[in-house]
């Protein structure tokens, strides 16, 4: 049975093609991170710098992928798609040239719009892949597929971008990167039509001011989506941190501080096949359960007197983040109707992309100002914090049933989305993670 589901989606040459996409993005997403950040860092040794890579790579696109959306969400999915591949071919080769002759500010401008480019690719990829295969009753298949591509990507993607740099240099790494987003956008615009919902007509402004409108309207949609801007604040707080917890706090060595990284690692494999079995369980009820648990994660490991015990949690940990992103989106396009799910997502995906930089800022001052534990501490009791905010959703959910009425549409029987796993505690890769 279950191997029948997995064949199902596979028998789609389109989504054939999304999958490959997928994986190559993945690749390509670790190689612009580790190329662009040995390249600043060795350009200036400084780190306000790395911190201005940051706001370019992830904090200014948070807020201009929404508005691209919204703006070529109309557009033909074939066009735009491999538009926004080619966009960002251009800018790892202005970044590759930028390697030989550097400057800052470029840098940052040229990884703004490779951020934005990739935000929006990502929020109309997941638009297509639901218009798909919903109307099949293909998209729990298709979802365990997709998060195969991603798992495997954020596994092998780190270790290859480094030995690819270290190998060719940065300025080759970046070439070959601008050379895989090149043949991402050849596998999509041969693809033949891909699917998608229609939106609303109306102007880019207009439609701007619906989403606004739909948001206000849709107060479980608000709850959830705050709720998870939340999260991610104390998700991220302790990731600047680890590697002074697992070498000064808990005296571990650099091969001890690699298998802290792994454990949380292995949990998120645990977490993921939790949810792929969890059919029955109302998504609402598991996003609480996997916020209360990484919540738990971070106050154990605060408490964790040696690194054996810090793994343990950590595992746990992972487990939690697993089920906790993947069920967030699914809870959010469960409740958005059709015509909105592009500019909804381009939310979500903003959201994830911009908050962890506020918790990255909230760690680095409670470190500063208290421990290391206590940041675990302080984060740990601000996740369980936010999940008294989910409590009155679980109370009182009732998924919409009504396929593209304005009050959402099931997605399919598991009431599954596209599969994407974000870290709540360890390294976050660039989001994510799905372009």
């Amino acid at each position: 049975m279950q191997e029948s589901r997995l064949k199902g989606p596979l028998r789609h040459s389109l989504f054939r093609r999304l999958l490959a996409t997928y994986s190559i993005n993945e690749m390509g997403d670790w190689m612009g991170i580790v190329a662009l950040s040995v390249l600043v860092f060795e350009a200036t040794n400084s780190p306000l710098a790395t911190a201005g890579l940051f706001l370019g790579t992830r904090f200014l696109p948070a807020f201009l992928a929404p508005l691209l959306v919204t703006r070529v969400e109309r557009l033909r999915p074939r066009v735009v798609l491999p538009v926004i591949y080619c966009v960002e071919t251009a800018a790892f080769g202005a970044l590759a040239l930028l390697a030989s002759n550097f400057s800052l500010p470029l840098v940052i401008v040229v990884a703004t719009v490779d951020g934005t480019m990739a935000l929006a690719g990502r929020s109309l990829t997941r638009a297509i892949v639901v218009a798909l295969l919903e109307p099949t009753g293909e998209l729990r298949g298709g979802n365990a597929l997709l998060n195969v591509a991603f798992t495997a990507g954020a596994a092998v993607g780190p270790a290859l971008a480094g030995l690819v740099v270290a190998g060719i240099g940065v300025q080759a790494a970046l070439f070959l990167n601008a050379a895989s987003f090149y043949a991402v956008a050849v596998i999509v615009v041969t693809a033949g039509v891909l699917p998608r919902a229609e939106p609303e007509e109306g102007s880019t402004w207009a439609r701007v001011k619906a989403g606004v409108a739909y948001l206000r309207e849709q107060a479980r949609l608000r709850r959830v989506l705050v709720a998870q801007g939340l999260a991610f604040i104390f998700f991220s707080a302790v990731v600047p941190l680890e590697v002074v917890y697992a070498k000064e706090t808990l005296g571990a060595s650099d091969t001890g501080y690699g298998i802290l990284l792994t454990t949380w690692g292995v949990g998120m494999v645990g977490g993921s096949l939790i949810f792929a079995s969890a059919k029955k369980t109302p998504l609402i009820v598991l996003l609480l359960l996997s916020t209360v648990t990484v919540g738990i994660s971070y106050l154990g490991m605060s408490i964790a007197p040696s690194l054996a015990v810090a793994c343990a949690f950590s595992v746990l940990g992972g487990v939690g983040n697993g089920v906790e992103w993947v069920t967030a989106i699914s809870a959010v396009q469960e409740l958005t109707e059709a015509g909105m799910q592009a500019r909804i997502m381009a939310v979500l995906e903003s959201v994830a992309s911009a908050m962890p930089g506020v918790g990255f800022a909230l760690g680095g001052v409670l470190a500063a100002t208290a421990s290391t534990r206590a940041t675990f501490a302080v984060s740990g009791f601000g996740v369980l914090a936010i999940a008294l905010l989910i409590v009155p959703l679980a109370r009182s959910w009732r998924p919409p049933r009504n396929a593209g009425s304005s009050k959402g549409f099931p997605l399919d029987e598991s009431q599954d989305v596209v599969l994407e796993l974000i870290p709540g505690g360890m390294p976050i890769p660039n989001s994510e993670v799905e372009s």
